[in-house]
């Protein structure tokens, strides 16, 4: 029996994006659909995020 997939979806487009199995939490990916770079947060349920920005980062 094979293991399904992982999905997460784009919090940027909403694209369901169909995830490596041997993806880690912290792990940076490219959406498919806008070209996105998002962190994963979760693998269970899978949750991904946009990193911030280098300019987000100095606006403290």
């Amino acid at each position: 029996m094979s293991e399904r997939p992982l999905l997460g979806d784009c919090p940027i487009c909403g694209n369901q994006l169909a995830l490596p199995g041997n993806i880690i939490k912290g792990e940076l990916l490219e959406c498919d659909n806008c070209t996105a770079e998002l962190e994963v947060i979760d693998l269970s349920p899978v949750e991904l995020k946009a990193p911030p920005q280098a300019e987000e980062l100095w606006d403290e």
